[in-house]
């Protein structure tokens, strides 16, 4: 198994990686772990990785440019653009690390510890282009209901996770089919049906090639609300510059300059990516 961490702190991962498990399992050769310095992608001099978000608010977005040719340049290919998306190899994940992601459990340690190959993006700030979400990332994973300053840590987790399940990384190997989380998983909330393209948020088409999600298709923000008691919703997408990258689009309700428009698209945008990857949060009126 081989790991890749996308970070613009590598030297974050010069103590977790070298004890216990992890160091006996890179010292195994049973994984490999590569850390990647996002700002070797950079263009300017100064190294930039983000800008401000379109429609305004506060703090700095992570630009789809580095992430992208980073992720590719490991891959070894490229993955195309909105004419002719190319998904990566059916065993290797890129896997986003985000708050607003689904939420890591064991079982999903599990599913990926039969992959040959995780490349991690570890976010910062407040989020990265929700295109690197949509078109490059196969998955976007949170480790729980808060906020951390950066995906970093929640990578490392995930990595020790994933590789104490490979055959050999333990010495007993009844160890990981005798603990928490090894029997009786939650059975995974079903997928409802797909009816019809994902119709836009805003009332009007937005030029950006549908998106990875079991939404359907004439799904209502307006018909649910916060449920089970927990006042929760995940955050709402963002976009930065460049207003087009590789023909996907920003929404433009968030370039036309109107705050109570965007303010109601964030909304039920954020609705919608909760209904996508966290529907426990929700309940119907």
């Amino acid at each position: 198994m081989r790991f890749d961490l996308i970070t613009i702190f590598p030297e974050f991962f010069a103590g977790p990686l070298d004890h216990g498990i992890l160091r006996r399992a890179r010292e195994g050769s049973l994984v490999e772990v590569h850390v990647q310095d996002l700002r070797e992608f950079t263009k300017d001099r100064h190294r930039t990785v983000d800008d401000r978000p379109f429609g305004g608010g506060e703090g700095m977005v992570l630009k789809p440019e580095p992430l992208f040719e980073s992720v590719e340049s490991l891959l070894g290919y490229g993955v195309g653009d909105a004419q002719q998306p190319k998904v990566p190899e059916a065993k290797t994940g890129v896997i986003l690390m985000s708050a607003a992601g689904k939420l890591f459990d064991q079982e999903t340690a599990r599913r990926y510890s039969q992959l040959e190959r995780m490349i991690f993006i570890c976010g910062r700030y407040e989020g990265v282009d929700e295109r690197v979400a949509e078109h490059l990332a196969t998955e976007e994973i949170s480790i729980g209901d808060f906020v951390l300053s950066g995906g970093e840590l929640p990578a490392v987790l995930i990595v020790d996770a994933v590789t104490r399940l490979l055959p050999g990384a333990l010495g007993n190997e009844a160890s990981s089919q005798n603990e928490s989380f090894s029997s009786n998983w939650p059975a995974a909330a079903a997928n409802p049906p797909i009816r019809g393209g994902l119709r836009s948020l805003a009332g009007t088409q937005d030029k950006v090639a549908p998106r990875r999600t079991n939404v359907p298709g004439d799904f209502n923000p307006s018909k649910y609300e916060l449920g089970g008691g927990r006042h929760l919703l995940l955050d709402f997408p963002h976009y930065t510059r460049p207003a087009e990258y590789r023909g996907w689009c920003v929404p433009e309700i968030l370039i036309g300059g109107n705050h109570k428009e965007v303010a109601n698209w964030r909304r039920a945008a954020a609705l919608e990516k909760t209904y996508r990857n966290r529907p426990d949060l929700l309940t119907r009126e």
